[in-house]
Formats: structure tokens, sequence, C-alpha cells
């Protein structure tokens, strides 16, 4: 039978689970999407927590020594999600070794409140990366404006990082300057280079729910023949881009002292209308030197029916200027688009943070009353952060 999963792996996609609980860890369930599935790295985000802590009582211990110990919400929650985070870099330990470094490696996201604002959010990054004290921990941090000089700043304290929430081309390439800057800086600090990670996670399916709801609007049959082709064009653009930076003479000297390239990430790659192949967003982002992060549903449909067609990317990038140019002949502004779903990307991490403190708050006070299971408290806010959307 053919694995398909090792064929992708092959054509230099990383393959990463976009899910972390305690009880898949517990259970052994990562660990065999490790050895069994190729899955080579995790990320998490504030909405992923939040569903995790409301379905295990296996936090019902941590949740009451907590509350007797009376610790507060905030610092409940960065010691119930960095000790899953710390396991699970614990189990990713051998794809770390295996790639030198390259995969094997646990994403944690910086308080999503503090996404505009630099000096907390590298304050946060240390903060994390001293809690979970693992060479394998991404610290992501989200591509806003102010979001760039943090991540430069935090790399340049040989802190690996995980930009997230990355929508537009000419965002895109500031978060690759701000990565190279930061390892020039951290060579300068004297870090050892080769250490130091990072991914770029732009994100996919957002950008057709977003354009295909302003296409629909529009209504003329050019305008719904454009449905579902903006975010594989804006990701093989992106890739592009990727590849000039990685070529460049200013890249070849941070890569003779040992550094490893930025990769891009394919984020939130579960297809949000059920008229689209199920895996159109692994098997149209196919190239070398790339991650994809998928839900373990999507891990699996790749897994039963996905199609390796070798690299879907490079050849493709006319035909995606092509698709921009039909999108704005009919009246899509894309620069609107992109800017819409930075903005509403940052504010669902944020409704789902606080969904987060809010579910974990409600189980400490139950913990403290010793009222049953304290984390059945936290499900009816674990709902509402579901539908915040993960990646």
């Amino acid at each position: 039978m053919t694995d398909k999963l090792n064929e992708l792996t092959a054509a230099g996609v990383a393959v990463w689970l976009d899910d972390l609980s305690r009880v898949r860890l517990s259970s052994g369930g990562l660990d065999q999407l490790r050895r069994e599935k190729h899955v080579a790295g995790v990320t998490t985000n504030p909405t992923i927590f939040a569903k995790a802590l409301s379905d295990a009582d296996e936090y019902n211990w941590q949740l009451r020594d907590l509350a007797t110990r009376g610790i507060e919400v905030e610092e409940s929650v960065r010691m119930l999600t960095t000790y899953d985070v710390r396991w699970a870099c614990d189990v990713m330990r051998p794809s770390y070794d295996g790639s030198a470094g390259v995969d094997g490696r646990v994403s944690i996201e910086v308080d999503p409140r503090v996404a505009h604002d630099s000096d907390r959010t590298v304050a946060e990054a240390r903060a994390l990366w001293w809690l979970v004290d693992r060479p394998n921990l991404f610290i992501k941090i989200p591509a806003t404006e102010e979001g760039l000089s943090a991540i430069t700043d935090t790399l340049a304290e040989g802190i690996s990082v995980n930009v997230t929430l990355i929508f537009g081309l000419d965002r895109y390439s500031a978060v690759m300057e701000a990565f190279l800057a930061g390892l020039e800086k951290a060579k300068a600090n004297g870090h050892d280079l080769s250490t130091i990670g990072s991914v770029a996670s732009f994100f996919v399916s957002r950008v057709d729910a977003e354009v295909d709801k302003r296409l629909e609007k529009i209504g003329s049959e050019q305008a719904k023949s454009l449905r579902g082709k903006a975010a594989v064009a804006n990701a093989q653009l992106a890739y592009e881009r990727y590849t000039e930076v990685f070529s460049s003479d200013r890249w070849k000297a941070l890569a003779d002292a040992g550094a490893h390239p930025q990769r891009p990430l394919w984020a939130s790659t579960s297809t949000k209308n059920p008229d689209y192949r199920d895996v159109i967003y692994v098997e149209e982002l196919i190239a070398p030197g790339t991650v994809n992060t998928m839900p373990e549903s999507v891990i699996h449909a790749y897994a039963d029916h996905g199609e390796t067609r070798g690299d879907t990317i490079t050849g493709a990038y006319d035909a995606a200027r092509k698709v921009f140019a039909d999108l704005e002949s009919v009246g899509v502004d894309m620069a609107d688009v992109i800017a819409t779903l930075e903005r509403e990307g940052v504010e669902k991490f944020e409704a789902s943070w606080q969904e987060l403190l809010d579910g974990v708050r409600k189980s400490l006070e139950a913990a403290a009353k010793g009222k049953g299971s304290p984390n059945k408290a936290a499900k009816g806010n674990a709902k509402g952060a579901e539908k915040a959307g993960g990646a």
C-alpha cells in the first residue's frame, strides 16, 4: 500500500500536526502520529488549548494544586499550557535530533493581547522560553507591524520563533527581513546560529473564505469562476519571494555561519468550503523546504487519498499572478482582504485567549470549592473558542 504521507515528506514538505492536548500526550497518540504518519512537528494556539482543557479530566490534579496554592489565572494558564508543550517537545525530540534541529519543533504562542506591543511580546517570549526550557520549542509571535521588531529582538537572543498570522505578500517580505536581521544580531551576540530555528506561518484557507465571500457578493459569472483560487495563488507567490530571499548573498553569509532558512509554513489548511477537495491546500502547495501544519483529520485524509504530484508551486507563478489580476478586474481589493484578515486574525486569537482565561478561572474556582471535575466548568467557554478557528 502506498504511503502517501511518506511521498509528501520525500517531496520536501514537513508534515506537522495543528493540535495538542494532554489526552493526546498521555495516550501516546502524538508519538504514534510521529512514528506512523510522519508527523515532524506540532503547532498550538489559544483555541486549541481552550478546547483541550475543557475536554479532559487529566488536568484536574494540576488545577486542584494551582487552586490550593492560590495561583492567579494568567499564571495558571501558562503553567498548564507549558506543561503540555514541554511534554510534546520531549515526544518530538527524536524528530528534532534526527533532522539536526530542523524539525521536531513544538510551538506555543505569546499572549495575543500584546500583539501590538513589541516590548511585552519579547518579554512574554522570554518567559515562555524559560518555562518550557527545551531546545525544540518555537515561540509564536503574530506578524503585526509591531510584532516585526519583536521577531528580530527575540531571534537576536537565540530564541527560535514561529511567526504566525501572515496573510499578505508584503508583510511576508517584512517577516523575512525581520528574520535575517534577527539572525545577524544573534550572530553578533555570539549565539550559535545552527540552534536557532524559525518558520513563517502563511495562512491559506482563510484567504479563500474572505475572497469567496466578496466574489459571491459581486455575483457575476466571471467573479464566481474565481472562487477557491486566491488562497493557493497567494501562497504560491509567497514561495516565490521565499526562494528569492533565501538565494541572496545576504542569506548565504548567514548560512555559511550555520543558519537554517526560515521555512514557509502553510497554516489554516483545512478547507472551509465543503465543495472543495479536503486536501486541496496540501496537494496544491507542495515544494521543497516547506511545512504544512494540519488538523489530524486532514493528515488522515491525505494518507487515504492525497496525491503527491511533485512540486506544484514553482511552475505556477505566472498563473498565480493572473489570478490576482483577474480578482482585481472583477473588483476584489486584495489589500483590503489582507488587512481585514490580519485584523480579524488577531481579534479571534484574543477572543480565544480570553475564553481560555475564563474557562480556567471557572475551573480553578470549582477546584477550590471541591465541586466535582474542575474542568467541566470550562466547557461552555471552549465551545465559543473552538469557533474562532485554529492554525
